[in-house]
């Protein structure tokens, strides 16, 4: 009787310590799922900044286009006035070269 006492209670240690484990287990387990439910929340939000992130860099990359063509259009009209400029500077110049030599 006193074996199988000595018995029962050894066993009733060993399922209080499983009890424990058991306890901490749940904790850590707990835990876990936390950071897990962290974790996810913080990548759904890293992929966002990434989307505007990137809608922001195609918008840019478009603007930046927009302004070359801008640009080259401006010094093309630039070339454009220049010659203008040119072409009349040159009729005057003839201009004044016939006043001198006919009066």
């Amino acid at each position: 009787a006193e074996l199988a006492e000595s018995k029962l209670k050894g066993i009733e240690e060993e399922l209080e310590t499983v009890g424990e484990n058991m306890k901490q287990l749940e904790k850590a387990a707990e835990k876990a799922l936390e950071r897990e439910e962290k974790l996810v929340e913080k990548i759904f939000s890293l992929q966002n900044k990434y989307k505007i992130t990137e809608a922001r860099f195609e918008y840019g990359e478009m603007n930046i286009t927009k302004l070359n063509q801008r640009i080259d259009d401006i010094e093309d009209e630039i070339y454009r006035e220049k010659l203008k400029v040119k072409k009349c500077s040159d009729e005057l110049d003839d201009t004044f070269d016939d006043m001198i030599t006919n009066y």
